[in-house]
């Protein structure tokens, strides 16, 4: 039996919830200061927010749309040693609004220089190569087959992109999709081709491609993320379109699921252990939408991985594939080889 990683999921990956008041607020409790912050209303249609320390604070991203990046005043004010400051903005604090954020950390500088280390391209942001995660700025040169350094030290398993001084929408990669392979975080489109670059990503640099992760001479932040056994899990499966799902092994008791359908259009669905503690899962978010919670089906959160119990389309049409992010609660077996608590 593999053992994990990493014991303390929760030292990396957390999500935090809570209820406004109509003005600012902390919020703590997250475990460890935040480099990367998506926050999202429970309960009304605002967007996403999508906030890291490498850009900067109130410094704007949002999922669902392709819009450059905003200066928002009153989002996401700072970042604290155990979560963050948001100010009076109706997206983080209208009064009995609920809301959720989830947290990731990187927190090591990284730099790498055009030329070094194989690159084509000078990249920089902040890493944690414990983690498998890193925040990566570049500004594009407009060619196709540049390299950038990601810093992680192993292949990605996932790199989320996004143009921030245009209005081009996001490219996703996934390893077991292929280097020419890109889905869009802010549309329920199927895969194309063509987004990346000729080659296969290696453990130093991703290639960008012309038209897609890399455009117009524009700076760009690549979310660039590895597995890391017993805490995170970028992979795929297919639908058996009845209410007994498939189960889908992660090797942990997952915290967070993002799944999307490859070739339909269908959304992003966002799922977590703190919306819904309990089985079945059955409390949703789209990344690509402003829709409030909704449900779309069961799902189980095991101890070991997930299992559909639907038979809906968001995750379970008959022979249809899905790609997915997993971040653990708990590992299955802990890095001693003691069984974690179930879940």
């Amino acid at each position: 039996m593999a053992y994990t990683a990493i014991d303390k999921p929760s030292d990396y990956f957390s999500t935090a919830l809570w209820t406004g008041n109509g003005s600012g607020a902390t919020i703590s409790g997250v475990g460890f200061q935040p480099d990367w912050v998506w926050e999202k209303s429970r309960s009304a249609t605002y967007n996403h927010n999508l906030i890291d320390s490498v850009r900067g604070a109130n410094k704007v991203l949002e999922s669902n749309n392709g819009e450059t990046q905003a200066t928002k005043d009153n989002t996401l004010m700072s970042f604290n040693s155990d979560g963050f400051v948001y100010g009076a903005n109706a997206g983080w604090s209208n009064n009995n609004s609920t809301f959720v954020a989830w947290n990731w950390k990187a927190g090591t500088s990284f730099s790498n220089s055009a030329g070094a280390n194989g690159a084509d391209i000078a990249s920089s942001g902040s890493v944690n190569t414990d983690a498998g995660f890193s925040i990566i700025t570049a500004t594009s040169n407009s060619s196709a087959n540049k390299k950038i350094a990601h810093g992680l030290g192993a292949v990605p398993g996932v790199i989320i992109s996004k143009n921030l001084d245009t209005g081009y929408g996001w490219d996703v990669y996934f390893k077991t999709l292929g280097y020419n392979a890109s889905l869009q975080l802010n549309s329920v489109a199927a895969v194309r081709t063509g987004a990346w670059g000729s080659t296969t990503f290696t453990s130093t640099f991703f290639q960008t491609g012309d038209d897609y992760s890399s455009k117009n001479g524009s700076p760009y932040i690549y979310y660039c993320f590895t597995e890391k056994q017993g805490y995170s899990k970028f992979s795929q499966y297919r639908g058996n379109g009845n209410a007994n799902g498939s189960f889908i092994y992660t090797g942990f008791s997952p915290a967070f699921l993002m799944i999307k359908q490859t070739a339909a259009s269908n959304d992003w669905f966002m799922i977590d252990n703190k919306r819904e503690p309990f089985n079945p899962n059955n409390v949703q978010l789209v990344a690509n939408g402003t829709s409030a919670s909704t449900n779309k089906g069961d799902l189980d959160l095991l101890s070991n991985g997930f299992k559909p119990r639907s038979s809906n389309a968001a995750w379970n049409e008959n022979n249809a594939q899905y790609v997915y992010m997993a971040f653990a609660e708990n590992p299955f077996t802990t890095s001693s080889g003691v069984p974690a608590t179930a879940r």
